[in-house]
């Protein structure tokens, strides 16, 4: 499959690999360049959104670039929980940077198409646990 050790898919010598295969792989772009030029993998999200793009037929490859295999989507898989955590650090930065900013939990709340003020506050607060582990 994805590496040549062994590995269970939480080890993060497995993720790594996933990273390493999908940036070279199916990096495009900016991240093409910084692999290229500086070997620095995409980030989990990145590798994550490209691969089920390419899988979905979402984006054609070009230019002798290979179809995303069952490899590749074993190794964004063993990603989706690093391209979560991505996701959740980016949500409660945004959710803090509001309150920062002045805007109540209502209107957090309305703007995320919560019910209300309390669902927004619990959202943060499970967010601020999850993303401390």
């Amino acid at each position: 499959m994805i590496d040549a050790f062994s590995g269970t898919p939480a080890d993060p010598r497995h993720r790594y690999a996933a990273l390493l295969r999908l940036t070279e792989r199916h990096a495009r772009g900016e991240s093409r360049e910084r692999w290229e030029n500086s070997q620095i993998p995409m980030g989990p999200l990145d590798a994550v959104r490209q691969v089920a793009l390419v899988a979905g037929g979402g984006q054609v490859p070009v230019d002798g670039e290979p179809n995303a295999d069952a490899d590749d989507i074993a190794a964004a898989l063993a990603l989706v929980h690093l391209a979560r955590t991505e996701v959740d650090e980016t949500e409660i930065g945004l959710l803090e940077m509001a309150r920062g900013r002045g805007m109540t939990w209502q209107q957090i709340g309305f703007h995320m198409g919560l019910g209300s003020a309390q669902a927004a506050r619990q959202r943060h607060q499970r967010l601020a646990a999850r993303t401390e582990n």
